[in-house]
């Protein structure tokens, strides 16, 4: 098929073609072609092509460009994924949609080896769900993230690729040289980047698979020397840790404010505390910032730093986060 193109110089044709761009002439729909030292961009029409170009148009047959094949072209309609790794995830109660729905994802160009749909609400003290494995064969993955790596299993361990940019704030924080705890770390997202910029970070967890996989994703980004990983309760602490956090991580949402004695018990003569809580949208701030100061008593001076609403979780609730900073008195 006939379609018109800017014919110029080769040295010329990226100068040319972000000007076809930026005029809205260039035709997606077809391959750029390079002949000897001559470039060839399809246009969508000469009228469209900047006037100081039209002498340079000419009819070419180019070969059509492959497009990649999106699930929401193949489904008609666009459905909503999570990108885990090479998981997709989808939340699907109707069986047949979604197995319409992973279908369509395996055949389309989405990067993907396993499709899995949530089977269960977030359950337990281990913060884990049931799945069900719509294509594929397997729920462990390698997640990327802000140039670190985590390897993980969703059906034993809890991790919200949706935090990745809160996640980011907090790391961005972090001096060399701190002494950090976090408190509920999981296979590490903030633990391990906060050492690969410099801090030695007390990392504990319930999960005994997750600090298994917060060892291992150390070890995968350099970090094994920055991190002590330990198994149970953090509020079961020796006194080795007693008052030496510059800084403390405790995003356990739904039950932070059950940890903030010994929040209190470990951080040093001056210390940031990054405390998660699920509130009501009338007062999203107002409960955590008066657990903290309780918990601290006459010990430390309490100033809140950040009040920040991360996301909305349920409705008229919020997941938000507050920056504490406990200064010894």
């Amino acid at each position: 098929m006939s379609v018109p193109c800017v014919a110029v110089d080769r040295e010329r044709g990226e100068t040319v073609r972000t000007r076809l761009a930026d005029a809205g002439a260039l035709d997606g729909d077809h391959e750029i072609e390079v002949v000897d030292e001559r470039i060839f961009i399809p246009v969508t029409t000469p009228d469209a092509v900047p006037a100081d170009l039209r002498d340079s148009v000419v009819e070419r047959d180019p070969d059509e460009r492959e497009r990649p094949r999106t699930p929401a072209e193949i489904l008609g309609y666009d459905p909503s994924l999570e990108r885990l790794g090479d998981l997709v995830i989808i939340d699907e109660e109707n069986d047949e949609r979604a197995r319409e729905i992973a279908d369509a994802v395996m055949a389309s160009d989405v990067p993907c080896d396993t499709v899995l749909n949530r089977a269960s609400p977030i359950e337990g003290e281990l913060r884990v769900r049931r799945w069900e494995v719509l294509a594929g064969n397997g729920t462990e993955t390698v997640h990327r993230e802000y140039g670190h790596e985590f390897r993980l299993d969703v059906a034993e361990v809890y991790f919200s690729p949706r935090l990745a940019t809160e996640r980011r704030r907090i790391v961005e924080q972090v001096e060399p040289g701190e002494s950090v705890v976090d408190m509920f770390a999981g296979v590490g997202p903030y633990a391990i980047p906060m050492a690969a910029r410099g801090a030695s970070v007390v990392a504990c967890d319930l999960n005994e698979r997750a600090i298994e996989y917060l060892r291992e994703n150390a070890e995968r980004n350099g970090v094994v020397d920055r991190i002590t990983a330990i198994t149970g309760d953090v509020r079961e602490l020796d006194a080795t840790y007693t008052d030496t956090a510059d800084r403390i991580v405790m995003n356990l949402p739904h039950s932070a404010d059950e940890f903030l004695d010994t929040a209190v018990r470990v951080a040093g003569d001056d210390c940031v505390v990054h405390y998660y809580d699920i509130q009501h949208e009338s007062d999203p701030f107002g409960p955590g910032t008066r657990a903290i100061r309780e918990a601290a008593g006459e010990a430390y001076e309490v100033a809140v730093e950040t009040e920040r609403v991360v996301r909305s979780y349920a409705p008229h609730e919020y997941n938000v986060r507050l920056d504490v900073r406990l200064t010894r008195q």
